[in-house]
């Protein structure tokens, strides 16, 4: 299984989430169809362009709680100052993806950062 972590800014579009995660996919050289599932941090738990990127790809949106995204925090292989200030894990898109896709995956696409978004790409050892 592949999950797409996100992060954005406060208020950022659909669009931009699109483009982020479209990124991520080309990085990885995987079709965007084979994401499973999106993932964030609580913080971004109601954030409407996440929300609606998620009903735009007919993806379920898991909602990772600080204590498990700093459980994956060892295994993220970049720094965010922002995702360390509020949710105290290095890479709130790398830490979710990782979270979701299960203890033993790895990522595939590190953080992409665009104007307001980030996302990283995290697969399941199973689908490996």
């Amino acid at each position: 299984m592949i999950v797409a972590g996100m992060g954005c800014r406060r208020g950022t579009p659909v669009n931009e989430l699109e483009a982020a995660l479209l990124s991520a996919c080309d990085r990885a050289r995987i079709d965007p169809a084979s994401i499973r599932a999106l993932a964030t941090g609580r913080i971004k738990a109601n954030e409407t362009g996440l929300i609606d990127l998620a009903q735009r790809l007919g993806l379920p949106l898991h909602i990772v709680g600080d204590e498990e995204l700093r459980a994956s925090a060892p295994r993220t292989h970049t720094i965010s100052r922002q995702s360390l200030a509020h949710t105290q894990s290095t890479s709130l898109s790398e830490a979710a993806a990782l979270a979701v896709a299960g203890a033993s995956a790895l990522l595939i696409a590190t953080r992409i950062v665009t104007k307001r978004a980030t996302c990283a790409l995290a697969q399941s050892a199973e689908a490996q």
